[in-house]
Protein backbone atom coordinates (compact mmCIF):
# COMPACT_ATOMS: atom_id res chain seq x y z
CA UNK A 1 0.00 0.00 0.00
CA UNK A 2 1.23 3.41 -0.91
CA UNK A 3 -0.50 6.70 -0.48
CA UNK A 4 0.20 7.42 -4.15
CA UNK A 5 -2.43 4.81 -4.95
CA UNK A 6 -6.10 5.47 -4.32
CA UNK A 7 -7.75 4.13 -1.20
CA UNK A 8 -9.70 1.87 -3.57
CA UNK A 9 -6.51 0.36 -5.00
CA UNK A 10 -4.90 -0.02 -1.58
CA UNK A 11 -8.01 -1.84 -0.34
CA UNK A 12 -7.77 -4.40 -3.13
CA UNK A 13 -9.77 -2.82 -5.94
CA UNK A 14 -13.08 -4.35 -6.98
CA UNK A 15 -12.37 -7.66 -5.22
CA UNK A 16 -11.45 -5.87 -2.00
CA UNK A 17 -14.59 -3.74 -2.11
CA UNK A 18 -16.77 -6.80 -2.68
CA UNK A 19 -15.15 -8.68 0.20
CA UNK A 20 -15.65 -5.69 2.49
CA UNK A 21 -19.27 -5.21 1.38
CA UNK A 22 -20.00 -8.90 1.94
CA UNK A 23 -18.39 -8.88 5.39
CA UNK A 24 -20.32 -5.74 6.41
CA UNK A 25 -23.61 -7.09 5.07
CA UNK A 26 -23.14 -10.39 6.92
CA UNK A 27 -22.71 -8.45 10.16
CA UNK A 28 -25.53 -5.92 9.78
CA UNK A 29 -28.28 -8.33 8.82
CA UNK A 30 -27.84 -10.16 12.12
CA UNK A 31 -27.18 -7.09 14.26
CA UNK A 32 -29.98 -6.54 16.80
CA UNK A 33 -30.21 -2.82 15.94
CA UNK A 34 -29.07 -2.40 12.33
CA UNK A 35 -30.72 -5.63 11.24
CA UNK A 36 -34.08 -3.89 11.50
CA UNK A 37 -33.27 -1.96 8.32
CA UNK A 38 -33.01 -5.29 6.47
CA UNK A 39 -35.87 -7.10 8.20
CA UNK A 40 -38.36 -6.36 5.40
CA UNK A 41 -36.03 -7.74 2.75
CA UNK A 42 -33.31 -6.25 0.61
CA UNK A 43 -32.11 -6.23 -2.97
CA UNK A 44 -30.37 -9.56 -3.64
CA UNK A 45 -27.58 -7.56 -5.29
CA UNK A 46 -27.08 -5.33 -2.25
CA UNK A 47 -23.46 -6.32 -1.71
CA UNK A 48 -22.52 -5.81 -5.35
CA UNK A 49 -24.19 -2.40 -5.36
CA UNK A 50 -22.49 -1.45 -2.09
CA UNK A 51 -19.11 -2.62 -3.40
CA UNK A 52 -19.55 -0.52 -6.54
CA UNK A 53 -20.57 2.49 -4.45
CA UNK A 54 -17.66 2.12 -2.03
CA UNK A 55 -15.26 1.65 -4.91
CA UNK A 56 -16.39 4.78 -6.69
CA UNK A 57 -16.34 6.83 -3.48
CA UNK A 58 -12.84 5.62 -2.64
CA UNK A 59 -11.21 6.48 -5.96
CA UNK A 60 -12.19 3.60 -8.19
CA UNK A 61 -14.12 3.58 -11.45
CA UNK A 62 -17.59 5.09 -11.78
CA UNK A 63 -19.17 1.63 -11.63
CA UNK A 64 -22.00 2.65 -9.33
CA UNK A 65 -23.09 5.83 -11.05
CA UNK A 66 -22.81 4.18 -14.46
CA UNK A 67 -24.96 1.19 -13.49
CA UNK A 68 -27.21 2.26 -10.63
CA UNK A 69 -27.65 6.01 -10.36
CA UNK A 70 -26.25 9.05 -8.63
CA UNK A 71 -25.79 10.08 -5.02
CA UNK A 72 -29.32 11.48 -4.90
CA UNK A 73 -30.72 7.98 -5.52
CA UNK A 74 -28.56 6.50 -2.75
CA UNK A 75 -29.41 9.19 -0.23
CA UNK A 76 -33.13 8.87 -1.04
CA UNK A 77 -32.93 5.16 -0.16
CA UNK A 78 -31.67 6.17 3.28
CA UNK A 79 -33.89 9.23 3.77
CA UNK A 80 -37.20 9.60 5.56
CA UNK A 81 -36.49 7.19 8.39
CA UNK A 82 -36.06 9.76 11.14
CA UNK A 83 -32.91 10.26 13.12
CA UNK A 84 -31.32 7.04 14.33
CA UNK A 85 -27.90 7.71 15.84
CA UNK A 86 -27.79 4.36 17.65
CA UNK A 87 -28.37 2.52 14.37
CA UNK A 88 -25.73 4.66 12.66
CA UNK A 89 -23.22 3.92 15.42
CA UNK A 90 -23.95 0.20 15.18
CA UNK A 91 -23.57 0.29 11.38
CA UNK A 92 -20.13 1.87 11.82
CA UNK A 93 -19.20 -0.72 14.46
CA UNK A 94 -20.24 -3.47 12.04
CA UNK A 95 -18.06 -1.85 9.37
CA UNK A 96 -15.11 -1.83 11.76
CA UNK A 97 -15.74 -5.52 12.42
CA UNK A 98 -15.94 -6.14 8.68
CA UNK A 99 -12.55 -4.46 8.28
CA UNK A 100 -11.14 -7.00 10.75
CA UNK A 101 -12.94 -9.80 8.89
CA UNK A 102 -11.14 -8.91 5.65
CA UNK A 103 -7.78 -8.44 7.35
CA UNK A 104 -7.64 -4.63 7.45
CA UNK A 105 -7.62 -3.54 11.06
CA UNK A 106 -8.98 -0.12 12.00
CA UNK A 107 -5.63 0.60 13.67
CA UNK A 108 -3.82 0.54 10.30
CA UNK A 109 -3.56 3.62 8.08
CA UNK A 110 -5.84 2.03 5.47
CA UNK A 111 -8.34 0.80 8.06
CA UNK A 112 -8.45 4.21 9.72
CA UNK A 113 -9.16 5.94 6.41
CA UNK A 114 -11.87 3.42 5.54
CA UNK A 115 -13.42 3.81 9.00
CA UNK A 116 -13.36 7.60 8.71
CA UNK A 117 -15.05 7.47 5.31
CA UNK A 118 -17.77 5.08 6.41
CA UNK A 119 -18.46 6.97 9.64
CA UNK A 120 -18.62 10.29 7.75
CA UNK A 121 -20.93 8.85 5.11
CA UNK A 122 -23.21 7.03 7.55
CA UNK A 123 -23.59 9.86 10.05
CA UNK A 124 -23.51 12.64 7.46
CA UNK A 125 -24.62 12.12 3.87
CA UNK A 126 -26.88 9.13 4.54
CA UNK A 127 -28.46 10.76 7.59
CA UNK A 128 -28.87 14.26 6.14
CA UNK A 129 -32.56 13.97 5.23
CA UNK A 130 -34.34 12.24 8.11
CA UNK A 131 -37.80 13.60 7.32
CA UNK A 132 -38.49 12.62 3.71
CA UNK A 133 -36.83 11.31 0.56
CA UNK A 134 -38.53 14.22 -1.19
CA UNK A 135 -36.13 16.57 0.61
CA UNK A 136 -33.09 15.12 -1.21
CA UNK A 137 -32.00 17.37 -4.08
CA UNK A 138 -31.57 15.90 -7.53
CA UNK A 139 -28.24 15.66 -9.28
CA UNK A 140 -25.95 14.94 -6.32
CA UNK A 141 -22.70 13.26 -7.28
CA UNK A 142 -21.03 10.56 -5.24
CA UNK A 143 -18.58 12.21 -2.84
CA UNK A 144 -14.99 11.11 -3.30
CA UNK A 145 -12.72 10.22 -0.39
CA UNK A 146 -8.92 10.14 -0.43
CA UNK A 147 -6.15 9.48 2.07
CA UNK A 148 -6.70 13.03 3.34
CA UNK A 149 -10.49 12.74 3.62
CA UNK A 150 -13.26 14.31 1.59
CA UNK A 151 -12.13 15.52 -1.83
CA UNK A 152 -13.47 19.01 -2.34
CA UNK A 153 -14.04 20.63 -5.71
Amino acid sequence: MTETSSVYEAAGGAAGMLALAEAWHARVVVDEVVGHAFSHGFDPHHTERLAAYLGEALGGPAAFSTRYGDESAVVRMHAGNGEHPEMDDRAVACFDGALDDVGVGVETRLGGVLHDYFAWSTRGAMAAYPDSPDDVPSGLSIPRWSWEGLVRG
